[in-house]
């Protein structure tokens, strides 16, 4: 039996020593950007009419060669740009600015479709230049589609790619519902959590580099917040789809909550990067993913049912982290009790049937 196949995007750093070239190309891409945005917003003006990327690439042939510009990223600007434009529903998308002076400067981004680039020699080849890379996949094992090199707030650049790998299939046959909080970012109906607020172990050095308008060790610590957040995520995405056969997660969303005092706290807990990881993750695993309603998980009792007097409720309960259901008299860890409730409402919902969106 042929093993199933899905795609994956690695991500690599790209050795300092390359900053200069893929600068350069990265202004050159912006150019383009802002001359695709122009001529997009006067085909609207003049004769009301939405370019598409086809229209857009006779316009664009040929830069390549002054730009030094490989003639595929070319066609990725003007598919990405078209693509941005329909997503935000504008006449015209914002300029990309290079000028390194600028507030408003935008991070280096260079496209490139399937065929772009490709390994030789231990290294990335690309539009005739050799980059030096930490090699952290082993790149040489895999064909290279379509990705792109970025730059990140501290100008450093990585190089992002899509390959194929074998789909590896899920051994667990178990379920599991996750419930999302900020105190624990994710509690699982076993018991497991991702404790989140990386950011309060940092707060005081970011702090003190912040009044001291120390931009580059500000911009330092931001990063390891954000990578430990990350690698943190990884790791329980990870565990939950090599060990469950299917899992459910609460639709707790950010939007309302970033607008109150936990605002901080919220934007820490990172429930979208976990949300988007544990689908991709599932989804290759052949594990089963879910987004349920969360409405009163937290009140219900997950052994007896009933909302007792005593369970937590509104904004005065989140200060209640155990309590006792007085209908059952079971004792209730707050966000276990909830994980459990969601567990029980994703496999009612697999019961009836998930219906089409």
């Amino acid at each position: 039996m042929q093993q199933a196949k899905a795609f994956k995007t690695l991500q690599v750093r790209i050795k300092d020593r390359h900053a200069g070239v893929l600068r350069q190309m990265a202004r050159n891409v912006n150019l383009v950007w802002n001359y695709v945005n122009e001529l997009s917003a006067r085909a609207i003006r003049e004769r009301g009419q939405f370019l598409s990327a086809f229209e857009i690439h006779p316009y664009t042939k040929g830069a390549g060669k002054e730009l030094g510009l490989h003639s595929q990223t070319l066609q990725c600007i003007a598919a990405e740009y078209v693509g941005r434009r329909r997503q935000f529903k504008k006449a015209k998308l914002k300029w990309r600015v290079s000028s390194p002076a600028s507030p408003k400067r935008s991070l280096g981004w260079i496209p490139f479709n399937t065929g772009a680039a490709s390994w030789k020699n231990g290294q990335v080849y690309h539009n005739g230049h050799y980059f030096g890379v930490w090699d952290s996949y082993g790149l040489g094992q895999y064909e290279l589609r379509a990705g792109s090199f970025s730059e990140d707030s501290r100008g450093r650049w990585y190089f992002n790619v899509c390959v194929q790998v074998d789909q590896q299939q899920a051994t667990g046959c178990d379920a599991v519902g996750i419930d999302l909080g900020l105190k624990a970012s994710a509690t699982t109906s076993d018991g497991d959590m991702l404790i989140g607020r990386q950011y309060r172990a940092l707060e005081q050095k970011l702090g003190i580099a912040q009044r001291a308008r120390k931009k580059s060790r500000a911009r330092a610590i931001h990063a390891k917040i954000r990578n430990q957040r990350k690698d943190a995520a990884h790791k329980f995405s990870t565990m939950l789809a090599a060990r469950y056969g299917a899992v459910f997660v609460g639709d707790a969303s950010s939007k309302k909550l970033i607008k109150t005092k936990m605002a901080k706290s919220t934007l820490d807990a990172g429930w979208g990067q976990l949300k988007t990881m544990l689908e991709q993750k599932c989804r290759r695993a052949g594990v089963v993913f879910e987004v349920v309603d969360e409405s009163y998980t937290t009140q219900v009792c997950s052994c007896c049912g009933s909302i007792s007097a005593s369970s937590p409720k509104g904004r005065a309960g989140l200060r209640i982290r155990e309590w006792t259901c007085v209908d059952c008299g079971t004792a209730h860890d707050r966000d276990i009790n909830a994980a459990r409730n969601i567990l029980a409402a994703g496999h009612r919902r697999l019961a009836v049937g998930i219906q089409p969106t």
